[in-house]
């Protein structure tokens, strides 16, 4: 019985991408920077957390079972 699994040697565009999975490729890519573009932008417009609550107490021991 015979893998239907593509190995790398039976793939045709092993080596550059052609066609439609260049395409994918990119839009992957693009969209990546555009997320990213959008996380940057939105950390600079809000700014960093300043309503944090501070915890002084400190554990001291903590139980095993």
């Amino acid at each position: 019985m015979k893998d239907n699994e593509p190995t790398l040697s039976s793939i045709e565009d092993y080596d550059t991408l052609k066609g439609s999975k260049k395409r994918v490729v990119w839009a992957v890519i693009i969209s990546g920077l555009i997320i990213g573009a959008i996380f940057v932008t939105a950390k600079i417009i809000y700014g960093g957390v300043e309503d944090t609550i501070l915890v002084n107490e400190s554990i001291g021991k903590v139980p095993v079972k």
